[in-house]
């Protein structure tokens, strides 16, 4: 196998089997590309089980991989005033990555124009007749594999220049109580009724998957990530001094890091090599969700390319991307208390509708609207602060007064 692909030229070669690699290779087979996908050997390159999760009208083209889902949603304020809603037609879904990824691995396999290697991509750089991806495979061999366009996923190194940096770090348990404790028709988005810390904002989030099951976490929007030790013990906190679970095992668990960065992530970093997902921007800035993008971001790729046009699109609008930095600014400085922030819009605008928003799907009338219903002074005195600000490379934000 390793010498039939050597001499060949894909149309595309997509690197890393993540969530934007995968989406990425199943559209392109759909429109009869030509692809080779590169995931990691089993090994510590491949990250552990995750979850992604994204809210969608109707069935979508993965919802064969969709574990549970939820029609309706909630958020619980600090002082513990409930906002519930069911934003029709929309529904909360969770993906596991592991079901993803079989899922995807079985329509490539069924497509003759689709192959799946295992091997660590070392380097991806232009070459004449398109790019390469320099690999070594599972058995240690070195392996060139060429394409007419590289499509690189893998995570970038360092955060672009940015003036606002702030982390979504988190932990999770799936949890199996003794007595039921959840409802499994409400999905809780965001509850404040956690210890805040110094800086940012923290929160618990609930899945429930059964009465006696769910998904726990533990999430703060701050500088630095905490250590395990300490996640667990507000996650102890959270189980037992609030949702008052009782007893419980912990069935499994999961942790992550997520950039919130007024960055701009490069799409294209050589003449045919491309950047997708995380790494090309896909991770909405003020909230860190990432799938949904990802899917309309390959979607389009796909389109794209079949009409002779390749091109990698900006995952999010430029409006979008401005008040998300606006937002994020706030909440860096601490102009804007989060917990407060969050469970007021909540509040005051349609769920729906807010949802929409945080996805790109908002009219400017709209989102005129919903700024309206966050502090306004605040807001706009960061709004005149920030093309005065310095992006720096530092991995941190651009000091300013409060």
């Amino acid at each position: 196998m390793t010498g039939r692909i050597r001499g060949r030229v894909d149309d595309a070669v997509v690197v890393g089997g993540g969530a934007a690699g995968l989406c990425l290779a199943h559209w392109l087979t759909r429109t009869g590309t030509e692809v080779t996908l590169v995931e990691a050997p089993e090994g510590p390159l491949r990250p552990a089980e995750r979850t992604w999760c994204y809210w969608e009208a109707g069935a979508g083209e993965f919802e064969e991989a969709v574990v549970a889902s939820w029609r309706r949603l909630r958020v619980r304020g600090p002082e513990g005033e409930v906002v519930e809603s069911a934003p029709v037609p929309l529904r909360y879904r969770m993906v596991r990555s592991g079901s993803f990824e079989r899922l995807v691995h079985s329509r490539l396999a069924a497509s003759p124009t689709a192959r799946v290697l295992r091997a660590t991509a070392h380097e991806v750089r232009d070459a004449p007749y398109g790019a390469e991806v320099r690999c070594t495979t599972a058995g240690g061999r070195p392996l060139v594999l060429r394409g007419r366009r590289v499509f690189d996923s893998r995570p970038v190194r360092d955060t672009p220049p940015h003036r606002t940096l702030l982390k979504q770090h988190f932990r999770g348990w799936f949890v199996h109580t003794a007595a039921p404790c959840f409802d499994p028709a409400v999905a809780d988005l965001m509850d404040f009724r956690v210890p805040q810390p110094g800086h940012g904002l923290a929160f618990g989030y609930v899945l429930p998957l059964a009465p006696d099951r769910a998904l726990v976490e533990y999430t703060e929007f701050s500088r630095a990530p905490l250590t395990t030790t300490a996640y667990e013990a507000a996650l102890r906190q959270y189980t037992g001094g609030v949702l008052r679970l009782g007893r419980f095992t912990v069935e499994s668990a999961e942790q992550g890091v997520i950039p919130m960065t007024d960055a701009r992530f490069p799409r294209r970093t050589a003449r045919s090599v491309f950047r997708i997902g995380a790494a090309g921007g896909a991770t909405r800035p003020a909230t860190g969700y990432t799938f949904a993008a990802v899917q309309r971001q390959s979607r389009a790729i796909a389109t794209s390319l079949h009409r002779g046009r390749p091109d990698v699109p900006r995952p999010h609008g430029r409006r979008a991307l401005a008040m998300d930095a606006v937002l994020l600014r706030a909440l860096d400085t601490g102009r804007v208390d989060g917990p407060r922030f969050f469970t007021d819009l909540f509040r005051r605008v349609p769920m729906e509708r807010l949802l929409r928003f945080l996805d790109g799907g908002s009219t400017p009338w709209e989102e005129f609207g919903i700024g309206l219903r966050t502090p306004v002074g605040p807001m706009l005195r960061t709004a005149a602060e920030l093309p005065f600000l310095t992006r720096r490379t530092t991995g941190r934000s651009e000091e300013s007064p409060r």
